[in-house]
């Protein structure tokens, strides 16, 4: 393991409990899905995703020739399919699509890019099973609604075809974390902070040549040319607020057919309130319709 630097502080190692080779650290993150209801008509199934492990959540009557890629948060350090469990159900409800949920390995014991390359993985084995890349919805929230849109752009830049539609929510877009909300929101904001992301920072790029500022880690200076529709939703007492509204800008810069849905009043990663606060589920349902519309579902 290894320190990293918060604030001029030193930290403590970040280190895992169990499940070593691939990073898995139970805690209390893992209860953070007891802020979902369980969604009505939705079942799982654990699979084998090419060596990733995943999770299928099944609405009831969901069309079976498509399907979602979701990718949990945590900031590459912590969390699992199991936090995402209920959110991603949620969201699949919505679009009446199944979603597999990646349970991509974790920082530190896996730095940068292991979770893209689980990413890809993924994605590969829904191709392998007969789904079409049109067919395909890239989601997820904070490190993984970064994810959601770091896969496409990978993809692109292979000159391969790209997943359908994209939902990214709360993302993590600067990895300088130079954005101003980042500080103005820190009262706001209960589960991030600049601490937080600093050490998450950390354990994840690790490389010491790798530039926070790189386009591939940081979207804020990434070319967008290409992207599938993505919609943006995030929270406005976030401290990743503005990175979502950046976010925003950029894909209508690059003219990527896109909306932005701002939160008011709303929290980093709020989707995990699913099913008990109206704005949450207003919103989960304007997810659904756009995976409805860019995939024809």
């Amino acid at each position: 393991m290894f320190p990293v630097q918060a604030h001029g502080v030193r930290q403590q190692p970040v280190r895992g409990t169990a499940d070593q080779d691939r990073g898995t650290k139970p805690g209390v993150v893992e209860t953070h899905h007891l802020a979902s209801t369980e969604p009505e008509g939705v079942t799982y199934a654990e699979v084998d995703a090419g060596g990733v492990p995943a999770l299928w959540c099944v609405p009831a009557g969901a069309d079976p020739g498509r399907a979602l890629l979701h990718f949990h948060f945590g900031g590459s350090v912590t969390a699992s399919m199991h936090s995402d469990r209920k959110a991603a159900g949620h969201i699949a409800k919505a679009a009446g699509i199944r979603s597999l949920v990646v349970d991509f390995r974790l920082a530190p014991e896996h730095p940068h890019p292991a979770q893209l390359d689980d990413a890809e993985t993924a994605y590969r084995w829904l191709l392998a099973q007969g789904y079409q890349p049109q067919n395909i919805g890239s989601t997820g929230h904070s490190i993984g609604g970064t994810l959601a849109i770091m896969l496409p752009l990978r993809l692109l830049a292979k000159g391969e075809p790209t997943p359908g539609a994209i939902v990214s929510i709360s993302p993590w877009t600067d990895l300088t974390i130079a954005n101003p909300k980042v500080d103005e929101n820190e009262d706001n904001d209960k589960m991030l902070s600049r601490n937080t992301l600093e050490l998450f920072r950390g354990a994840w790029l690790q490389d010491p040549a790798l530039d926070f500022a790189d386009p591939k880690i940081s979207l804020a200076n990434a070319d967008l040319t290409g992207l599938p529709p993505t919609v943006v939703h995030y929270g406005e007492y976030e401290t990743l607020a503005g990175d979502g509204a950046e976010l925003g800008h950029r894909l209508t810069e690059f003219k990527v057919t896109s909306e932005v849905h701002p939160m008011p009043e709303g929290q980093h990663s709020f989707i995990l309130a699913a099913g008990r606060v109206p704005e949450v589920d207003q919103a989960i349902a304007q997810m659904g319709q756009w995976l409805r519309r860019h995939l024809g579902a």
